[in-house]
């Protein structure tokens, strides 16, 4: 029960922390966007005449994303979103790999267990910190716990040590990959509603050319307006959604990829050292 306890204490020190409802981040992100639009963008200095129901100044490139229309504030929740997810991603993902390089730490643990210094290796351990840390940490620790039963078969060990690494790494991998389904999601949302406000633009603009009595020519640049800028941001906030989430996975592939390979040093250790 101490060694158990102890274990919970580790993981508990050394857990990955990241944001655990993405809700509040989204909806921080759609006030933000909302109040952007309306008080920088939608700013009547930016405008003919002090009046955004006219062109916008000569250059005047806030005046020309608030033409994009209401689906505008929409795409920029969704950017800021994914820069704010990504920067928690960053933060938590770093934590979870320690404090020194990962490559150095696995390769300390497998000349340890080579040597069958169980003591160096938990040294390293408590001086990474960390998800892989905090796994071989409690492999360590059911480890020593097998070593000392004698009711049990040379198997039945070598299973409860795997037993014991296949949990600690599913307590570790849901925390690394929290928010990344709302990256993910954002990839293509992003571009569909830039889609979206391109079809609503050229829907506006047809309607300009159709009317009666000649050409409208405001609400014919407007229409515009709102294609091309949407378009604009639905393209750039799938791109960025696309880079993070690849580039985090990448990251959690890495550490996973770690944590297979020094478990596995673990229970060949065990299983070559007792008979």
């Amino acid at each position: 029960m101490e060694a158990i306890q102890n274990v919970k204490q580790v993981k508990a020190t050394n857990k990955v922390v990241g944001i655990q409802s993405a809700g509040w981040v989204i909806i921080g992100c759609f006030v933000i966007a909302i109040c952007i639009y309306h008080f920088l963008l939608g700013n009547p200095a930016n405008f003919v005449n002090n009046d955004p129901n006219n062109h916008p100044l000569p250059g005047n490139f806030l005046g020309t994303i608030y033409k994009g229309g209401m689906v505008v504030p929409i795409i920029q929740t969704l950017l800021f979103t994914v820069i704010a997810l990504s920067i928690e991603r960053y933060f938590a993902i770093r934590s979870a790999f320690g404090k020194g390089s990962l490559v150095k730490f696995v390769a300390g643990i497998k000349a340890a267990l080579s040597a069958g210094d169980m003591e160096k290796a938990q040294e390293l351990c408590d001086k990474q910190g960390g998800s892989v840390a905090n796994v071989v940490t409690a492999t360590l620790r059911k480890y020593a716990e097998i070593e000392k039963d004698k009711t049990l078969l040379k198997d039945q060990k070598v299973l409860a040590i795997q037993k014991e690494l296949d949990e600690a790494t599913a307590l570790e991998l849901p925390m690394m990959e929290q928010n990344l389904p709302i990256i993910a999601t954002i990839t293509t949302l992003g571009t569909l509603m830039g889609l979206l406000g391109t079809v609503i633009g050229m829907i506006r603009s047809f309607a300009a050319l159709s009317s009666g009595g000649g050409t409208d020519s405001i609400a014919l640049s407007q229409g515009i307006s709102e294609a091309l800028i949407n378009t604009a941001f639905g393209i750039l906030t799938g791109a960025l959604a696309v880079i993070s989430y690849n580039y985090y996975t990448n990251k959690i592939d890495k550490l996973t990829y770690s944590l297979d390979e020094v478990g596995f040093s673990i229970v060949q250790t065990f299983a070559t050292t007792h008979k």
